[in-house]
């Protein structure tokens, strides 16, 4: 059970009930008309057309998940150190929330250099969610250190070049792109894991690759025309 299914019951619940009254409200029986029928009747209705619910439940989840993205924006949009492409001055920023070893995230690398090649005013913001293993984490830190001297692009193509995860091929990756891990701050780069970790919890992700556009949560392998529809929408306001 996802941090949001909880809220986005209870929400639901809230919906119904305000359903009850409005239909109450809007269609109001004479004077001590019963109002448990009338509630009978939105109850009835809502079990003859369930497709109406998970409607309101998806409906609900983008609204709770856009107030979430809207109250921590600074914390997802702004990128550590270099880990950035595309424009730096666009209309609009795409956050990928990755994984080294996610075999998911490794299949978006063409559909990343596809929208960056096809969108100009596109900005793309990489941050690192390492969950899926020990050596996740030391790739992690391993490419904050290259964002904070300013080679991320080259670490991270290179580390991705380099085949399986592993403490060599992190090394290996590291040595090409010319980022010295020898004196990294492991602490500070810990708590900018810790900071995406939190951040991710509460939008509901549980999983990688994750995106944020504009006002909304995506996830998995997409089809780059779903990613571009969100843009779209995003760059319209």
């Amino acid at each position: 059970m996802s941090r949001l299914t909880l809220p986005l019951i209870a929400g639901l619940g809230a919906v119904i009930g305000a359903g009850a009254v409005w239909s109450y409200d809007r269609f109001a029986a004479p004077a001590g008309a019963d109002r448990a029928r009338i509630e009978r009747v939105v109850h009835d209705y809502m079990l003859a057309h369930p497709e109406i619910l998970p409607q309101a439940m998806q409906r609900l989840q983008e609204q709770q998940s856009g107030q979430a993205v809207a109250a921590n924006r600074q914390a997802i949009e702004t990128p550590f150190g270099s880990a950035w492409a595309g424009n730096p001055k666009g209309d609009v920023t795409l956050v990928e929330y990755f994984d080294y070893n996610c075999g998911y995230c490794r299949a978006s690398l063409p559909l990343i250099a596809d929208l960056l090649k096809r969108d100009p005013k596109l900005r793309i913001v990489y941050r690192d969610l390492p969950i899926l293993s020990d050596e996740s984490r030391i790739a992690a830190r391993a490419s904050l250190a290259a964002a904070q001297q300013g080679r991320f692009q080259a670490f991270h193509d290179a580390l991705y070049a380099g085949g399986p995860v592993s403490e060599a091929s992190i090394a290996a990756a590291a040595a090409k792109a010319g980022v010295s891990l020898a004196t990294i701050d492991v602490a500070k780069l810990d708590a900018e894991i810790a900071k995406n970790m939190a951040v991710a919890a509460k939008l509901g992700m549980n999983g990688t690759p994750s995106w944020v556009v504009g006002d909304r949560v995506l996830s998995g392998a997409l089809p780059i025309e779903e990613i571009e529809s969100a843009i779209t929408a995003a760059r319209a306001g």
